[in-house]
């Protein structure tokens, strides 16, 4: 298993682990990602800022994470645990529906928390959606602590829940 920086030559496989994740999660009444977020564009975008990181498994991509310094609009009114300064935002947190629960999104985690230790960020900023009991569970387990609800109406009515876990004071 390994974790590095993904390609355009990997757009279609990464494209269809957020497809799939996205039906595996309406299957379950969770009506989180659709045809409007991800998108084939987000994903194209966060490969060109080189943001984008994918799980190799065997032959495989099986899960994938983004890493950036860039705070969406919908954050700027959350009163984070620490101030604007050397954050780390993670989206599209996935994992293709037949590679879960193999710890495989706990890899990306840990990866994504010793990069953050190791290139001097102060805290780990996310959003979940809040009908993802699993994903509350995932993220409250690793001492993300719960701030405020944002709202992206494209994906929902229900609200998502901001979290951030300090790494360095």
């Amino acid at each position: 298993m390994v974790i590095k920086k993904a390609s355009v030559q990997d757009l279609e496989q990464l494209l269809s682990i957020v497809k799939s994740c996205g039906q595996n999660l309406i299957e379950q009444g969770i009506f989180q990602w659709n045809e409007e977020y991800p998108k084939k564009e987000d994903l194209l975008e966060d490969i060109e800022l080189q943001e984008l990181w994918k799980l190799e498994y065997g032959n495989s991509i099986v899960g994938l994470i983004v890493l950036t310094e860039i705070e969406d609009a919908e954050y700027q009114h959350v009163k984070w645990l620490t101030k604007n300064d050397k954050n780390l935002y993670i989206h599209r947190l996935a994992v293709h529906p037949n590679f879960q629960g193999k710890g495989f999104a706990q890899k990306l985690m840990n990866f994504a928390e010793n990069y953050a230790l190791e290139n001097g960020y102060k805290s780990i900023r996310l959003d979940t959606f809040s009908q993802n009991k699993r994903n509350l569970q995932f993220y409250e387990k690793r001492n993300y602590i719960k701030l405020e609800s944002i709202y992206f109406p494209n994906q929902s009515t229900f609200p998502f829940y901001c979290y951030e876990k300090i790494i360095n004071v």
